[in-house]
């Protein structure tokens, strides 16, 4: 149990760096975005394959220390993913913490990242969020990650297979991150400001976003 809350509270200060520090991008604005995008997700789901794999071939004891380790790397790789596709999409600008974490964890979390973006028409809304509550859904999907994280160490004990399992969700994982990513600045987004402490605790408990009339809209 202790082992579990400290990986639980590792992952989530991981998770708080890498949301919070949004790195810079080093590639133009694109005249073609959508394919530069699948290039770049491409190279770096390769990437993070290679990566994962490699790290995950030490056998039992010593492969336990790089469980954590790994994971942040293909992280880092997935979060500089984001950035370069903003940037070919030339929204750079639009790249907050809110959209960072939307675009990373969509795919693992969609329960609980969903209202960072909200289709609206043919608009996608950026909800802006007080730190309370970043703070809280970072633990969320902290949760949901943990358990992925506890299961994978059993992959420890099976050098090869487990190495070639590892790197091929590490793939897999960072494909779903730059298709997100794509989708999500193919669109024209419009950044909300955060509510108040004490709206944005009611917005965290209720079902969902709502449209006009009491229509809810659709999660991007």
């Amino acid at each position: 149990m202790a082992n579990q809350a400290d990986l639980f509270d590792k992952v989530v200060n991981v998770f708080a760096d890498l949301t919070s520090n949004v790195p810079v991008s080093s590639h133009p604005r694109s005249d073609d975005p959508a394919r530069q995008a699948r290039h770049l997700t491409l190279k770096a789901s390769s990437e993070a394959a290679l990566l994962a794999g490699a790290l995950a071939l030490p056998p039992g004891p010593l492969g336990m220390l790089t469980v954590l380790p790994d994971l942040v790397l293909v992280w880092k790789l997935q979060r500089q993913l984001v950035a370069d596709i903003a940037a070919t999409y030339g929204r750079s600008d639009q790249l907050v913490t809110e959209t960072m974490i939307y675009c990373l964890f969509r795919h693992a979390a969609a329960q609980v990242v969903r209202d960072f973006a909200v289709r609206s028409a043919e608009r996608v809304l950026i909800q802006r969020a007080p730190l309370v509550v970043i703070q809280r859904t970072l633990k969320r999907v902290g949760v949901v990650i943990s358990k992925r994280v506890a299961g994978r160490t059993l992959s420890r004990w099976l050098p090869l297979a487990g190495a070639i399992g590892i790197g091929a969700y590490a793939f897999y994982d960072t494909a779903q991150v730059g298709k997100t990513a794509q989708q999500l600045f193919d669109r024209e987004l419009t950044l909300v400001p955060a509510l108040d402490s004490g709206r944005a605790q009611q917005t965290s408990e209720a079902p969902g976003p709502s449209g006009p009339a009491g229509q809810r809209s659709d999660p991007a």
